[in-house]
């Protein structure tokens, strides 16, 4: 039997660089590369994604939506792992772990787009509150996330590598699009049922890889009986058997470090690590710990391109 012919169309970019690396080793897949020459020759590239099973775009949104629209064989399947797509008609979500029904979409799908690192745990975390009536839909939800500085692609990488600007160094983490709606708040609304965007607060910390995502839930946003330890079970429950969402055992009372909770703890897997922090004032604060190029990127698209193929869906993947 032919093995499955995957192109990656973008492979030079963060993002696909490590789809590239986490494939390369595989002898399950045929991989379609152009001369470096021809990197960026649309006649070319066009050829390639016409000629896969399994397309995989990790372009800036405008140029994935033009090269979505150069595919004419019926038989090629579409992951992006751009923004253009995810709130789109027609494009199924790539997150199987919301559901069994969403599992089935991702495994059928002829085009999907690629979850976004944030919303991942956004996601996770919250729909199941909201799905069984714990969390109202229309309760204000805040997000303050930290990543690592390869979420923001090549231009933020140079910009914090630069022994200029000394910002390898810096002690401290340092928001931004504090002055803009951020760009993956449209999936987290859609996604987790939430009936208005969470206010988001991101940030950028000095290492290459890793995320922390802190979803901070009020006493007086949560319904009665939504404590700790119910939330906790609800998720476990949730995410039982799913080979990468791990949710971390509940610790009563609390004991924590300088070193829990490490952005990096899941750098170079596939793996996202839920943790519910029960307060003594009934509040509850989620943690969800994910490397942001591993689930959060292109970890992501090849587990949803193992899935569309009917592969085992940790196929090339670290859990």
């Amino acid at each position: 039997m032919a093995r499955p012919r995957i192109f990656v169309d973008g492979h030079v970019g963060t993002t696909g660089l490590r789809i590239r690396e986490w494939l390369a080793p595989r002898r399950d897949l045929e991989l379609l590369e152009p001369d470096e020459a021809q990197r960026k020759d649309a006649g070319v590239r066009r050829d390639l994604a016409n000629r896969a099973d399994v397309v995989v775009l990790c372009l800036p949104d405008d140029a994935a939506r033009e090269a979505a629209g150069w595919i004419e064989n019926e038989e090629t399947r579409v992951v992006d792992a751009s923004t253009a797509h995810r709130v789109e008609p027609g494009w199924v979500y790539g997150l199987p772990e919301i559901s069994a029904a969403q599992r089935e979409a991702v495994s059928s799908a002829k085009r999907l787009s690629n979850p976004g690192c944030y919303p991942t745990s956004v996601i996770l975390g919250l729909r199941p509150l909201v799905e069984e009536g714990l969390l109202p839909s229309s309760a204000p939800v805040t997000v303050h996330a930290l990543s690592g500085y390869t979420g923001g692609g090549r231009g933020l990488i140079e910009r914090w590598e630069d022994p200029a600007l000394g910002l390898a160094h810096l002690p401290h983490e340092a928001p931004y699009a504090l002055e803009r709606s951020h760009k993956h708040v449209p999936e987290m609304v859609q996604y987790t049922g939430l009936a208005s965007s969470p206010q988001f607060v991101p940030a950028v910390g000095p290492f290459r890889c890793g995320m922390r995502v802190e979803m901070p839930l009020h006493a007086s946003v949560l319904a009665n009986g939504a404590s700790g330890k119910r939330i906790h079970e609800l998720l476990r429950e949730r995410y039982d058997g799913t080979r990468f969402v791990r949710v971390a055992p509940l610790r009563e009372p609390l004991a924590t470090d300088e070193r829990s909770f490490d952005p990096q703890a899941c750098n170079d897997t596939n793996r996202v690590e839920l943790h519910v922090l029960p307060h003594p004032d009934g509040h509850v604060l989620l943690i969800g710990l994910l490397d942001n190029l591993g689930k959060g990127a292109s970890g992501a698209a090849i587990q949803s391109m193992n899935l569309m193929l009917g592969l085992d869906e940790s196929e090339g993947l670290r859990a």
